[in-house]
């Protein structure tokens, strides 16, 4: 039966559709219903992949609770309470839940490379409260992670995309993917907006990079790594938000450095148990 939804309940693409992709372009899709927020589905699933391919190699996090929740620009006291703790489920629960069944794959082989999806490389505040607890959440997810992991070989780290030209993006702005450069009428920064591919490749970029490891628990986005790394998007082009956004907005775009880091290590836990977790 075909008609699983891939995108969210409104959504017209498919899990089937989404597999077919992947065939196409030469990997082996396999549709698999799952409601990520239910432990024990989850765990079917972690077990079948144990079962039939006998290893994880990479795990992407990239659930969350839709546009339509994030109530961009309206002040937290206007914003619906439900529509926040939707989003806190959707989008930080099922990963932790994900991860907390796929990771062990992981360690059996002592190898690995989890990737939390998120929006941002910065700090800064993201123009909604529930928006912003759940992007900077999901980065913090990647830093505890990749803290209790960090006497493995597996890494966790978190990336973001530019200004996403998903589907859900297309149909606000009324566009489609061959004239997308007409949703700049709609919204001027639209021009420099990225597919999804572009950020699906900066995944397979860091999957192939044996020293990977060294970007555990950061947070890094996918015009950076085009540029480290040399890949494009679908069109040949190579969008780079943070270029885009200082010359339109003649400021600075703030990056989450070393400096932003610095208070993220080294904490009270850490020096009194230098041991902890205990594997």
């Amino acid at each position: 039966m075909r008609g699983r939804p891939a995108s969210g309940e409104n959504r017209p693409e498919t899990i089937e559709e989404t597999a077919e992709l992947v065939t196409a372009l030469g990997g082996k899709g396999i549709a698999v219903r799952v409601d990520h927020s239910v432990e024990a589905e989850v765990e079917a699933l972690c077990q079948r992949i144990r079962a039939e391919a006998g290893r994880l190699d990479v795990l992407v996090n990239d659930i969350w609770g839709g546009e339509s929740l994030a109530e961009l620009g309206v002040p937290f006291w206007k914003q619906s309470a439900q529509n926040a703790r939707l989003m806190f489920e959707r989008a930080i629960v099922t990963h932790v839940i994900t991860s907390r069944h796929a990771v062990p794959l992981m360690l059996e082989r002592d190898r690995g490379l989890i990737v939390e999806v998120t929006d941002g490389d910065h700090f800064g505040y993201r123009g909604a409260l529930a928006y912003d607890v759940t992007k900077m959440a999901v980065i913090r997810l990647a830093f505890a992670m990749s803290r209790d992991l960090r006497r493995t070989n597996v890494t966790a780290l978190a990336v973001t995309p530019g200004f996403l030209r998903s589907e859900e993006m297309l149909d606000g702005f009324g566009v489609k993917e061959a004239n997308w450069r007409d949703g700049a009428k709609v919204h001027p920064d639209f021009i420099a907006s990225e597919t999804p591919s572009f950020v699906g490749r900066a995944v397979a970029a860091l999957a192939a990079d044996p020293h990977v490891h060294q970007r555990a628990g950061r947070v890094v986005a996918s015009w950076t790594l085009a540029r480290e790394y040399g890949f494009t998007d679908l069109d040949g082009s190579q969008p780079h938000w943070a270029e885009y956004f200082e010359k339109t907005y003649g400021k600075r775009y703030p990056v989450a450095d070393d400096a932003a880091y610095s208070t993220w290590f080294g904490g009270p836990v850490e020096i009194a148990l230098p041991d902890w977790p205990v594997y």
